[in-house]
């Protein structure tokens, strides 16, 4: 991890995804200049948006001598686990793979329910996961509080899934002889 940006700080990047979805309405609150420079303040000094197919082109950024974050974007990538990997903070779409991918990687996962879906269950999901501390939750209005809140020692780790109880029932179902 002793990957430095050009002004030899530690490299800390902070993904954001929204999947296969548009969801401009996240990807144009985290090219807002106050949340870029409150996650500066936090320490952070990439931010990556995989932007989906949303139509808002958020602006790219070199970063600077006066701190501030460098700034990409791409659309879609064959695999996002290699982004995931290298973030140091993940801001995602409520999307169930998104959230468990990043959860059993271990990474701060800040959760942003995309209020315009019709159903409910993505919010559902982020908010129970919120409320057992194993990420945040926010809406588009309000990420910025929700960062400048965070406290990242707070969330507790994913427990792995034990599939033992499964595997048992599928073998006693089939006639296999328990263990």
């Amino acid at each position: 991890m002793g990957e430095t940006d050009d002004g030899g700080k530690p490299k800390r990047i902070v993904f954001v995804t929204v999947g296969t979805t548009c969801f401009d309405a996240l990807v144009r609150v985290v090219d807002n200049q106050e949340v870029k420079e409150e996650l500066s303040r936090k320490g952070y000094t990439h931010l990556l948006i995989q932007m989906g197919r949303g139509s808002y082109i958020p602006t790219k950024s070199g970063g600077g001598q006066d701190g501030s974050l460098a700034v990409d974007y791409f659309t879609f990538s064959s695999s996002i686990a290699d982004h995931l990997r290298s973030a140091s903070l993940v801001v995602s779409h409520a999307g169930s793979g998104s959230i468990f991918e990043t959860l059993q990687l271990g990474k701060p996962l800040i959760v942003v329910v995309n209020e315009d879906l019709m159903d409910n269950h993505q919010s559902e999901l982020a908010e129970e996961l919120a409320e057992r501390k194993h990420l945040l939750c926010a809406r588009p209005q309000t990420l910025y509080q929700t960062i400048t809140d965070m406290n990242l020692e707070s969330l507790l780790p994913y427990p792995p899934a034990d599939a033992t109880p499964v595997t048992k029932l599928i073998n006693s179902f089939l006639g296999f002889p328990p263990d």
